[in-house]
């Protein structure tokens, strides 16, 4: 066996160890066709090299001429799998370049087919043997066919292409495959031209294409071995990342419950199987709607459509109360943020579960004890109500006695005028109509209701009308006189009737305690009520000594106070109260003389979702 079959062989088989690596690479990695054409491509160079050998070996006229004919077969596999390889694999070479090879080669194995011998020779008449490295080998003797010129320049187009290639991806900044693949085909391209110089006779060496593209195949096996590499290390890195996720999943203080495109749980970690009861055997492959109340399962389909449309990290059913269902069929408060994760395997959707059980028995508490200190900052109030109230029930009182000791008078008489006993009686009735109100105005002051969700619509104007009636009696006996300025048509308000007129009634105190000092023609008290930007405002302003400046920050914190008497609950009670309801209290001092304190709340339509801003 002489060195030139060795040499050859060698090469041959490099090509088809490439070869099926990468077809194995190409099976298992089958959205890729950039590793069947590189396989293609090395089994076609190994072809040809198989090629060459056999024709530096021929011994007779028919044998070359097969042989030339045939080659043509693994030589247009090669020229098309190298172009499109660069096209998808490098992202680069002009398409209409890329398909006027296509054509051009296809053309060429056609001709090659239907010429006398083929489409490089036209004849072959002879066999020329010479030593060429020391070994004899054969070059073809006889006349080129004229159709070789589209071979020729099918191999110029090449040129071109992988020049403009090579070009396209050195200005993208990576170089070295610009260098390795696109130089490569460069430099096969220039080298597959002695072809067509030893067909017309010009230089006397064997073909030694096989030399050539095996050149291109090493270059373009060696970024693609490079990418496996590289695949291979990020494997191993999302593989421990994918690890390491796990354990951060696990560890959260949350429930955390991964979810597909379809709806089904792919992952869930401990503190899930606390909250909903389930062990995670049980969950995993199972949609999350077992994980819903049957109420709420109807619509949940369609939800899902609608964020998987427009994926992003947000919490779910914002300005809702959600809850989930137990494995023993209860239902749980929860709080869910949605974070959208985007794999290989497609999107995904992790859900992170808070059980809200405590905080929500924790905010109930909280709200009794607001309760319970709104009450007793009524009942404080009324306290310092008592005197007027007890006049405004005793004068009644005093005239229903009257007027029944005087019914009781003319009843003795034989001769009773009926039409007085009935201006009596009916005097009897308005009088006890007068304390019934007095009283029900009180029995609502004083009712110590449970926490609940502020869902009555308010009349604000009215509920001004009922406190000015029901202070009356003390604004008379603080000689102050109280004007009001209410808004036609005033939209309702969500809210408590018996808390708003709380506010209602300590801002009054509040400004007539403000004025006790000043003479009794300045003590004037304006109620206004107005409606803006979808909030109703209501304005309590009196005329007194205004707020010290460095003091109106203070006003509303509990137990402050500038009273020497004062219990400092008042103004933070009214504070408490207004937030609750969604909206904003605020106190400012007038041009002239006084304060006003004023107070926004929502109106009905928008109170449950709005919050007036500070």
């Amino acid at each position: 066996m002489n060195w030139i079959t060795v040499v050859w062989s060698i090469n041959m088989g490099a090509c088809l160890t490439l070869a099926a690596f990468y077809c194995v690479v190409w099976c298992k990695q089958r959205e890729n066709p950039v590793h069947l054409l590189f396989s293609c491509s090395a089994v076609a160079a190994a072809a040809i090299s198989v090629f060459e050998v056999e024709m530096m070996n021929a011994q007779t006229v028919e044998q070359y001429q097969s042989l030339v004919r045939w080659v043509h077969v693994p030589t247009w596999i090669l020229t098309v799998s190298f172009v499109a390889f660069i096209r998808l694999y490098l992202r680069a070479g002009r398409r209409w370049l890329a398909w006027s090879i296509y054509g051009l080669r296809t053309l060429i194995l056609i001709l090659n087919f239907i010429s006398p011998v083929s489409i490089n020779f036209r004849t072959i008449t002879d066999i020329n043997h010479f030593s060429w490295g020391g070994e004899i080998v054969s070059v073809p003797v006889g006349l080129p066919n004229l159709w070789g010129f589209i071979s020729s320049f099918s191999l110029f187009l090449l040129l071109i292409f992988s020049v403009d290639a090579t070009f396209t991806v050195w200005r993208r900044g990576d170089r070295r495959r610009a260098l390795l693949v696109g130089g490569s085909m460069i430099f096969g391209a220039i080298l597959a031209w002695h072809v067509p110089l030893v067909i017309w006779g010009v230089i006397e060496v064997p073909f030694f294409l096989g030399f050539t593209y095996t050149a291109v195949v090493a270059a373009m096996g060696y970024e693609l071995s490079d990418d496996v590499a590289r695949a291979a290390h990020l494997a191993r890195e999302l593989q421990f990342g994918e690890e390491r996720f796990r354990r951060v999943v696990e560890a959260a203080p949350s429930g955390m419950i991964m979810v597909n495109q379809d709806g089904r749980i792919t992952l869930a970690n401990l503190q899930a199987e606390k909250t909903f009861g389930y062990p995670r055997e049980e969950l995993l492959g199972r949609p999350i709607e077992m994980l819903l109340p049957e109420r709420l399962r109807s619509g949940y389909r369609d939800l899902r459509r609608d964020y998987l449309r427009d994926p992003q990290a947000r919490p779910m059913g914002a300005g809702r109360e959600l809850f989930g269902r137990r494995k023993d069929g209860s239902e749980v408060p929860v709080e869910i943020g949605l974070s959208p994760i985007h794999t290989s395997k497609g999107l995904l959707v992790l859900a992170s579960i808070v059980d809200i059980s405590e905080r929500k028995l924790a905010e109930l508490e909280a709200a009794r004890q607001r309760h319970d200190l709104a009450h007793l900052a009524r009942v404080s109030t009324v306290g310092e109500l008592s005197n007027s109230l007890a006049h405004e029930l005793t004068h009644p009182i005093t005239a229903i006695l009257s007027n029944a000791q005087a019914a009781q008078r003319f009843l003795v008489h034989d001769d009773v005028d009926l039409d007085e006993v009935r201006e009596i009686l009916n005097d009897i009735v308005t009088q006890d109509q007068r304390a019934g109100e007095v009283i029900h105005r009180l029995r609502l002051l004083l009712k110590k209701g449970e926490p609940q969700e502020y869902c009555d619509d308010v009349d604000l104007n009215e509920g001004i009308r009922d406190v000015v009636k029901l202070m009356r009696s003390d604004l008379i006996n603080r000689n102050v006189n109280v004007d009001t300025d209410l808004a036609q048509n005033l939209p309702a308000v969500i809210g408590d009737r018996v808390q708003l007129q709380q506010v209602l009634l300590n801002l009054m105190l509040n400004g007539c305690e403000a004025m006790a000092d000043y003479n009794s023609s300045e003590r004037r008290l304006l109620i206004a009520s107005q409606w803006e930007n979808g909030a109703v405002r209501v304005s309590v302003t009196d005329r007194g000594g205004g707020i010290p400046e460095e003091k109106m920050e203070q006003v509303f914190e509990r137990f402050f106070t500038t009273k020497k008497e004062g219990m400092g609950l008042g103004l933070s009670v009214c504070h408490t109260i207004i937030n609750a309801h969604r909206g904003k209290i605020w106190a400012t001092n007038n041009g002239g003389c006084g304060a006003t304190f004023h107070f926004c709340l929502p109106i009905v339509g928008v109170g449950k979702q709005a919050v007036i801003s500070d």
